[in-house]
């Protein structure tokens, strides 16, 4: 959006007005997010900027806490549970989000707005509930403190996102491609994967995406169910900050946010190359 050519002044005030604001409350946003970056090259074992780190002393800055992530066997221990919980609930929550999402998207689907809502309703529904509904569910049936509790509980809260993804790039789809595939002799499976998930593809992995940052990201769930074994990255700087506070937390919190970011470029650039193959013009 730009300003017009022959804009009158209260248009021009309103226009530089708007963009200002947004840049405060984008600064709100990002600035407390930024200080840790920083904070976590600390030389000492505090939690707030030292005189030789406002000096720019090279003294003053240390990779230590992020040596001491690989040095520690708990930290190791919870970076292995959250990249095999991430992944394999990643998985799950991505099949069956994908098939759902195909599903609400047939024409006669009955009941199509109530489970559309029953299923993306992890999204809506208090964290905390959902935490201790599933404790008390896996509980009965033997989950509780297992990698298989855990991994479900992680796919049930990545579901709504892959269902979101994958219904928004159906959105506008030709029903003519598969009816064509069918008339050629293709059978479902063969129309699915030649016709169907290409064109779809960007949705399904971008839902994908949001699936792992919610698994990587998510403490409350692993707090009611996981054991001493299945600690994830978020569970031990829950109790890092709980007994013992150590920069090290901010050295995991600065390469959690890398990440993040990363995946955020990358559901970026899935989202204008779905646009492109759909034809979509900005």
């Amino acid at each position: 959006m730009s300003l017009p050519v022959h804009a009158t002044a209260l248009e021009t005030v309103t226009y530089y007005g708007l963009r200002f604001f947004s840049a405060l409350v984008l600064l709100f946003l990002i600035v407390p997010i930024l200080i840790i970056i920083p904070l976590s090259f600390n030389a000492e074992p505090f939690f707030t900027f030292t005189e030789g780190m406002l000096r720019l002393d090279a003294e003053a800055y240390s990779l230590r806490w992020y040596q001491n992530i690989w040095d520690s066997a708990e930290w190791r221990l919870s970076i292995k549970n959250s990249v095999i919980v991430g992944v394999c609930a990643t998985i799950l929550a991505m099949t069956l989000g994908t098939v759902a999402a195909l599903g609400l998207s047939q024409r006669h689907m009955p009941f199509k707005g109530a489970i559309m809502g029953l299923l993306i309703s992890p999204m809506i529904v208090p964290l905390i509930i959902s935490a201790a509904s599933m404790y008390f569910f896996f509980t009965k049936v033997n989950l509780a403190q297992t990698y298989l509790g855990v991994i479900m509980a992680h796919a049930v809260l990545g579901i709504p996102f892959v269902i979101i993804t994958v219904t928004a790039t159906l959105v506008g789809f030709d029903d003519n491609l598969t009816k064509a595939s069918a008339s050629l002799g293709a059978n479902p499976r063969h129309t699915f994967f030649k016709v169907t998930f290409p064109l779809i593809r960007p949705g399904v992995i971008s839902g994908a995406l949001f699936a792992f940052a919610t698994s990587f990201d998510e403490v409350v769930v692993v707090l009611f169910i996981a054991g001493t074994e299945q600690r994830t990255i978020p569970r031990e700087m829950w109790a890092g900050m709980r007994e013992q506070l150590s920069p090290t937390i901010l050295a995991v919190a600065t390469l959690l946010i890398i990440m993040s970011t990363l995946l955020l470029l990358t559901v970026e650039l899935l989202r204008r190359r779905s646009d492109r193959i759909r034809g979509v013009t900005e």
